[in-house]
């Protein structure tokens, strides 16, 4: 397995992609003959001005020049000689294995190898002849196939025939444990694209895209593949619309609006491979410009939507986007929080990834904001986000796999927040064992992957619970949750009326209501959550529109008289007092908790239990 040549000329040879360059220094030191390539598999793959997928890139540059056969071996197409012999021996060989096993087909294959040498064995989605599962529960065929491999792997004599075998799927989780852990059987990742990579398609796919949309178009897209890169932004679409249609198509539907020649030629620049309907469906005439009327703003409000959908896709509903529409500014009262986060995302901002937080815990009881917070901190510091979604629940069979496309695409995004709302549900009660252990490394890895000193300022965890004690202590530790964030109830008058006009504003609810006037209404709205004055709020503005008036102190005293709050008091003090034990500065705290002793909330915190569990 020598340098791949370059046909293209004589001149220097393009360099190999970093996984492939290593399998091919690994192999040639001896190091092992058998390799497995996971992670992104499916994606294209560019080199010498091509992009090929994974089997053709092996088989017509990695192993081309040295190697004699090449076999692929899969469970739909069989045993198919890609590389090698004349046509009689390609009969010879599907006549020679025709109505034999597994079992049968690699003593062949191990025959054929050992016979001849220098061949390599490409098994695309190793995982339906290797399957991560007890060896009990696995057939006399698949017992077989993993007993061949192992072998194979540990022959010297199988090596020095300059024999290469090369497995390939998606996830690790997938295969057989028992062939990972083996030292001679070699893993190998195969990251997602770079920001290099990604403007290198990009100029590649649309070569007519200026050269500063490109590079925008570069930076937007972070956590795409190539190919869907390519879906995206590809001159010409192999079947469908052409561009000349689609910007024939856009400039139809934007007729009559601002600059719709300009906004057509950009719009079908990004809307390939889509039908004359999702077209209709993304443009939208009567819809403003972005950045005042700039086009390229529009179109990279397109790309970043078709980003959304396909990594959602992609993830099969196990994330979905976090779209925060407002900042902290439209938060009311909260001061303390405000002033903490508001630090927290001008450090990342600024870049400084070594002082960023690993992660965010949010604690308080219910109501008391945590979610609106999050999302106003998320725009405010200019981070996507991400919500991470029932993975307790839903995943099923294929639930490690699953996680390990959600962490890789996360990573590939950043920087990026992964949010995960009730995260008692998602990290509590991992004692039992009904799902065979599932449960348990899906969080192990989570851990693992928020302890990752490469994801600071890059990847950062915010787990929002109003129930922190279900939670393990090694989850909460610094590493994972540096800052520890507690939420409360508004304490004084002025604090609820800042909440409720806030919310005013939020809504553009008109109001006649004066500082004074709302702060008095406000004073008999102690306890109340911010849940509950919103719901005030909403009502008294219902009542409002209802009279035809404008929101005034009549309306609202109505709303508060009408309006009946929650009544769980004892779980609420012990979910507040909950918050007091994990915050992590003292100075977050409302000035009623402030003096209290470790002691004395362990003492409260005991008391409130008495009475919930009475």
């Amino acid at each position: 397995m020598t340098s791949p040549a370059n046909p293209a000329s004589d001149g220097p040879r393009p360099a190999l992609p970093n996984w492939a360059e290593t399998l091919r220094q690994k192999y040639l030191a001896g190091e092992a003959a058998v390799f497995v390539l996971y992670r992104n598999v499916f994606d294209r793959i560019p080199f010498a001005g091509r992009y090929r997928t994974l089997q053709p890139f092996l088989a017509e540059v990695l192993l081309k020049d040295n190697k004699q056969r090449i076999f692929e071996l899969s469970m739909d197409r069989g045993v198919r000689l890609v590389q090698g012999g004349t046509l009689d021996e390609k009969a010879d060989l599907y006549r020679h294995l025709e109505g034999k096993g597994l079992a049968g087909i690699f003593e062949s294959l191990e025959k054929q190898m050992r016979e001849q040498g220098s061949s390599a064995l490409l098994i695309p989605y190793a995982a339906t002849i290797f399957p991560a599962a007890e060896a009990h529960f696995l057939s006399l065929d698949e017992r077989g196939a993993y007993t061949a491999l192992h072998r194979w792997s540990l022959d010297e004599s199988f090596a020095e025939r300059d024999n290469v075998v090369i497995l390939v799927s998606e996830s690790l989780a997938d295969i057989s444990p028992a062939l990972l852990t083996h030292p001679r059987i070699v893993a190998l990742e195969l990251p997602m694209p770079d920001r290099a990579a990604r403007r290198a398609a990009i100029g590649h796919y649309a070569p007519r895209l200026p050269p500063a949309e490109a590079d925008l178009l570069a930076d937007q897209t972070a956590g795409l593949r190539l190919i869907q890169l390519a879906g995206i932004v590809a001159s010409e679409a192999p079947q469908g619309l052409s561009e000349t249609q689609r910007r024939t198509l856009i400039a139809d539907l934007l007729a009559g609006s601002p600059n719709a020649a300009v906004r057509a030629e950009k719009l079908a620049a990004i809307t390939a491979g889509m039908t004359p309907d999702e077209i209709r469906q993304l443009v939208d005439p009567t819809r403003a410009l972005p950045e005042a009327g700039d086009p390229a703003g529009e179109m990279m409000a397109v790309v970043r939507r078709r980003k959304r959908e396909l990594i959602e896709k992609e993830c099969a509903g196990l994330i979905e986007f976090i779209e925060p529409r407002h900042g902290l500014d439209a938060v009311g009262g909260n001061e303390n929080i405000k002033s903490e986060l508001l630090d927290i995302a001008r450090l990342i901002r600024s870049g400084e990834r070594a002082r960023a937080p690993m992660g965010l815990l949010a604690v308080g009881p219910m109501g008391a904001g945590k979610t609106f917070v999050i999302k106003a901190f998320l725009a405010e510091a200019g981070l996507s986000g991400v919500a991470l979604k029932n993975f307790r629940s839903k995943w099923v069979g294929s639930t490690e796999a699953n996680l390990e496309r959600v962490l890789a695409t996360v990573k590939a995004m950043g920087p990026i927040a992964l949010v995960i709302d009730e995260g008692d549900r998602s990290f509590g009660n991992q004692s039992g064992d009904a799902d065979g252990g599932t449960g348990s490394r899906v969080i192990a890895r989570l851990k693992e992957f928020m302890s990752d000193p490469e994801n600071r300022g890059q990847v950062v965890f915010i787990l929002m619970t109003n129930r922190p004690d279900k939670l393990d202590s090694d989850i909460k530790r610094p590493g994972r949750l540096d800052r520890k964030i507690p939420f409360f109830y508004a304490e004084t008058a002025a604090e609820r009326a800042a909440v409720i006009d806030a919310i005013f504003r939020r809504y553009a609810i008109p109001c006649a209501l004066t500082k004074g006037v709302l702060e008095e209404a406000c004073a008999a709205l102690q306890g109340y959550s911010n849940a509950d004055l919103e719901a005030v709020a909403l009502l008294a503005a219902e009542f409002a529109e209802r009279a035809g008036v404008p929101l005034d102190g009549e309306r609202l005293a109505q709303a508060i008289d009408d309006f009946m709050p929650p009544q769980e008091t004892a779980m609420l003090r012990y979910m507040e007092m909950l918050a007091v034990s994990e915050t992590s500065r003292r100075s977050l705290l409302p000035e009623r908790f402030r003096t209290l002793s470790a002691h004395d909330v362990q003492a409260r915190l005991a008391e409130f239990r008495r009475q919930i569990n009475s």
